[in-house]
């Protein structure tokens, strides 16, 4: 099952995309998705009969509008580690994001007028579907709705400015999330899965979900050792290699740039860059 989330004659709503289009069962909930999941009402809602729109008359939004938390996961590909020349962590390394920080797929990403060190950061993105604290590696798949793409866009200079990566990870619409949740059954496992970031149809990354520091389970297992998660959450699993900012020279974006980050059995999440006004 694939589910979005998209805005239609100026109305916000949410759906299920099937081969006829999507249903618009946001009419039928009167709720966002990110609220039927925390209600436990997925299932019902499912059961409506809502209309169905055509997927050219919506213009879609991040898939999840108003996540509770949204749980970025640094360094969790041996290259990346690498290229950003650091330690091999013990621990996952956690960061922060805010729901309005993120576009959909096809919206604009604005590249900041106060840095030119804009950078993309390609992520296969997990999305809770039950919720829990201390859940162990054995049971964490069971808390997993589904899976989407995140571009973890990343402003370098203001991620250095201290030891803390928030400010860098923050701007307004500097990330993308979309295009669609897959829900873990049609997914499947997670394994040897591609992974791609292209910048003007140049592939800038590349690579698989099997070369994952930390599993899916184990950063599921290990957020909920020191937060609850809930029906909604997103935890951004990391980037692999070949971030702007590990070319030489930098790859930073600039407006007029588009990006295009692209899991296997998911699809395409596409920005365009634009400049702040």
């Amino acid at each position: 099952m694939r589910l979005v989330s998209f805005t239609h004659t100026g109305r916000a709503s949410w759906g299920q995309l099937t081969a006829d289009g999507i249903r618009d069962l946001g009419t039928a909930t009167g709720r966002t998705l990110g609220a039927v999941l925390r209600d436990g009402d997925l299932e019902a809602a499912l059961a409506a009969s809502p209309p169905t729109l055509s997927r050219d008359d919506v213009k879609l939004l991040p898939p999840i509008t108003d996540a509770g938390k949204i749980i970025c996961i640094g360094l969790n590909y041996a290259d990346h580690i690498k290229e950003m020349n650091r330690p091999w962590p013990e621990k996952p390394v956690v960061f922060t994001r805010f729901n309005d920080s993120l576009v959909g797929s096809g919206e604009a990403l604005v590249a900041p007028r106060n840095s030119t060190s804009f950078d993309y950061e390609g992520e296969f993105t997990i999305v809770i579907g039950r919720g829990g604290r201390h859940i162990s590696v054995d049971h964490a798949l069971d808390h997993v709705l589904g899976y989407t793409i995140m571009n973890d866009g990343s402003l370098r200079d203001y991620q250095r400015h201290t030891h803390q990566f928030t400010p860098g990870k923050n701007f307004p619409r500097s990330g993308g999330l979309g295009p669609e949740i897959v829900t873990a059954d049609e997914f499947g496992p997670v394994g040897s899965q591609r992974i791609t970031t292209a910048v003007n149809g140049e592939i800038v990354q590349d690579s698989t979900l099997d070369q994952l520091v930390f599993s899916v389970a184990e950063l599921i297992s290990y957020c909920s050792e020191w937060t609850s998660l809930a029906p909604g959450d997103l935890i951004a699993t990391g980037t692999p290699g070949g971030v702007a900012d590990g070319h030489d020279p930098a790859r930073w974006l600039f407006p007029g740039d588009i990006v295009d980050i692209t899991v296997e059995g998911i699809g395409t999440l596409t920005n365009p860059v634009v400049e702040e006004h």
